[in-house]
Formats: C-alpha cells, structure tokens, sequence
C-alpha cells in the first residue's frame, strides 16, 4: 500500500517539475515527508508493541529526526553576532561542521562500543579527509576510545620513536554536559618497559614494548596503571593518546592497540538504544563543540595579536593536555598594508614547544602544504636562545634569505583567524613562565 503511495507521489512530483523546475528541492522534501508520516501511521495500524523509548525513536524516524534537526541548528554557531561574515570564512565555517558530524558518526555510532574499544580519532590534520577541532596541534597524532571507567582494559604497544608520549583516561564525552574531565594522565616517560632498563627515552629502543591497565582501581603486581572514574553515568569515559612530532618524516609512531582485560574483543550487537545514542552523541558534538569553540574565538578578539597565558582549569575541563601551558588568541592582519606579527620569545626548559596558525573555527591551517606552525627541531634560534616568528601573508625578503633571525608562518591566504602556543612539560613554576609577545610591524621593520 505505501509503495503504491510512494509510486503516486513520485509520479506527482515529476509533473510539478515539468511544470516549475525551480520547486524541485521543496516538492521532494515533502515527498519524503508524507512518504515517513504514512510508514509511521501504518506501524500504529499494524499495532507494532515497542519495549523501549529507544526502539520507538529509531522505528518511528524520531531518532533520525532530531539528528537531522540538530545538525541544521548547529549552522547557527556560524551565523553567531561578532563571527567574521566574509564568503571564504563563512564557506570554512560550514566545512567545519561538515567535519565533525562525519567525526562523530565515526567515533559515536560505529566506534563506541565499550565492549570492543577501537582507537579513532575525532581529530586528524594529516587524513585524506581531515578533521580539525580545537587548535588541533600539527605535531599530534591524536586517537582516543570509548571505555566505561567500570571495566578493565588492557593498553599493548610498541614505544615506537616519537619524541612525546602521553595517555589518559577521561569522564565524559566529546561536547556533552561537563565536558571532557581528565581522570589521570601516564606520560611514556615513567612506562616501566619489558625487559628493558632505562634512564630516559634515548636509551629505549623503538620496539620495546609496554602493557597498561586501565580501570576503577589498580590490580596487584600491575606495572603500569591508569585510573578510571566509574562514578559517571554509565561509567562513559574515553581513553586518549597523544604523541607529539619533533619530525615526523623521521620519528616511528607508538603502536598501540586496546581490548578488555577479560580478552573478549567480540563487538556487542546492534541495538536501538545504541543507534539512538550514537546520533544524539554525534549530532550534540556537532552543536556543542563548534559553538563553544566560537565562543573562545569571539572572547580571543579582546586581546587580539597578544598572547596571553589560557586558564589552565578552563584548558583541562575540556580535554586539554594538564602538561601543557597554552597561549590562545585571535589574531588579525592587513594585507594591503604588509603587516606581520612579530612572535618573540625565549623557551624555557621544556620537553618541546610549537606556535601554529589556525583559521577564525580554532581549525589548524593546512600543515600538510604549507608552512603554518614551527616546534622545538624547526624554528630558527638567536645566539641568545630566543625564538623570533614572523606570520604574514608573503614572506618578508629577509626571510628568504638562508641566515634570518626567525621562522616564517604562512597565512594561506587568511586575513584574520586564531593561533596557539605551547610549553610542552617545561620544567618551572607557573609564575616562572617566560610569555612570549607578539606585537604588529611592517616588512620594513623586518628588513
């Protein structure tokens, strides 16, 4: 019967489009409409009996609904008062949202089975098709799994010769009420290895391998362990990675793989209350993590070609690594002028540090092609020690000459967007913090 419906309907809107090409995209629309409403009328006629709230969503369309719904509201955070308005930042802006609802369909509906953890990740820069969030940092390999903090995992791995290793466990979940807590951190420099005595990184070599457990508690004769938080609802937590570049071309990358402690590695089956889930989890990232990061960005333009130190409970409540001293900003040029922004500073001691350029999203620019961030192994450095970056569209003359004082930051044709820097691990006190400065010259200055 319906697919009789469907068959006149069809045959209806091929008329209209004869007669009015221009009402094609809202004719099928409400084709579709009147198609689901008469499904949903046949389920109740039928006296189909749904046991949960979750199968009726899902066998209702209830669930793909408010997906879909939320997904269109969340373009609003783009039309957010004070959000830069021009074609190129707005076309970003809607990319970027594209973006993440193709990371949270990955990570919340086909890779959140807590019973057979598999390590994605929600951000990726070096991905045929990336995705960017937060200042996602160009020196980082990000992966993460969702784990319920009452069970017990097992982390196996390789070290691998990445210059910065760290895991940690959170509460939460991407974009949901209360953010992103960290639970407890492991950096890879305190992993007692098998078989291996060692005194620092250097003395590791690149296969040595390495187990943690993870979970409510720690278990005996466990050489490496990090606690869970199995007091949230439904013990939802996740499991986070970051290894940090000096070099990529020239560093091997941890390998790690997760599975329960139990051995089971058999994925649970499909079910409503998972597939509604999933979609409420991926379309909230979608409405939740862009609006907040808009909301940084909006609050960065007060201080605008500065760098002030980021609050760092503000940094940790949403995933940010508690090692790491952050220097969020907004920053804005004129390119008709010459102007560039001038970066100075001098590192402390410190396990690495990096400055990168992101767009107005908190996305960071392309560093596959281009030249938009600099660390620790690639900036140049004075005979002092200090570091000197230079962000402008085009490179200053100077800068192409093989002994200038500073390290050039590509724009990529952006007029306005945000950047961050970091120390990485440094080893002073927070009040003894050198802050880098950055000020407004013109190419001339440079020279």
């Amino acid at each position: 019967m319906l697919t009789m419906i469907f068959a006149i309907l069809i045959g209806a809107v091929i008329l209209l489009i004869v007669l009015d090409p221009a009402k094609i995209k809202t004719i099928v629309i409400k084709v579709l409409q009147l198609y689901k409403k008469g499904c949903q009328l046949l389920i109740k006629l039928r006296g189909h009996t749904v046991t949960t709230l979750a199968e009726e969503r899902v066998i209702t369309g209830q669930s793909w609904d408010e997906f879909c719904d939320t997904l269109k509201a969340a373009g609003s955070t783009i039309m957010t008062p004070g959000t830069p308005k021009d074609p190129f930042t707005q076309a970003e802006g809607y990319r970027y949202l594209s973006r993440i609802a193709r990371a949270g369909l990955e990570n919340f509906v086909e890779c959140s089975d807590a019973n057979a953890p598999r390590l994605t990740s929600i951000v990726d820069g070096f991905r045929a098709a990336p995705c960017k969030m937060g200042a996602d940092n160009p020196d980082n390999l990000y992966q993460n799994a969702s784990i319920d903090g009452r069970n017990f995992y097992k982390i196996t791995g390789t070290r691998g010769s990445v210059h910065y290793l760290e895991f940690s466990t959170k509460s939460g979940q991407y974009g949901q009420a209360g953010g992103l807590q960290t639970v407890a951190s492991l950096n890879a420099d305190d992993l007692k290895y098998k078989s291996v005595a060692h005194k620092s990184n250097s003395d590791i070599s690149v296969d040595a391998e390495f187990s943690i457990v993870i979970g409510p508690s720690r278990p005996r004769d466990c050489a490496n362990y990090i606690a869970t938080d199995p007091t949230i609802p439904n013990g939802k937590g996740m499991f986070m990675i970051r290894q940090t570049f000096m070099d990529r071309s020239k560093e091997v990358p941890a390998s790690i793989s997760i599975s329960l402690l139990d051995g089971n590695a058999r994925p649970s089956k499909l079910t409503c209350e998972h597939l509604d889930e999933g979609l409420k989890s991926a379309s909230t990232l979608v409405a939740a993590a862009p609006m907040m990061f808009a909301k940084w960005a909006s609050e960065f333009k007060a201080h605008s070609n500065q760098l002030p130190l980021f609050n760092q409970e503000r940094s940790n409540s949403v995933g940010g690594d508690p090692n790491i001293r952050y220097y969020h900003s907004h920053w804005k040029l004129d390119a008709g002028r010459e102007e560039a922004l001038l970066i100075e500073a001098t590192p402390p001691p410190c396990s690495t540090w990096n400055f990168q350029l992101n767009n107005y999203w908190m996305e960071s620019l392309d560093y596959r092609y281009n030249t938009v961030h600099c660390n620790k192994a690639t900036a140049r450095y004075g005979t002092d020690g200090s570091i000197r970056i230079v962000v402008s569209h085009q490179p200053p003359p100077a800068a192409t000459d093989g002994g200038a004082p500073y390290t050039w930051i590509d724009t990529c044709g952006h007029d306005q967007g945000t950047m961050c820097f970091r120390w990485v691990k440094p080893s002073v006190a927070d009040d003894a913090l050198p802050h880098p400065t950055a000020r407004v010259v013109t190419h001339l200055e440079l020279s």
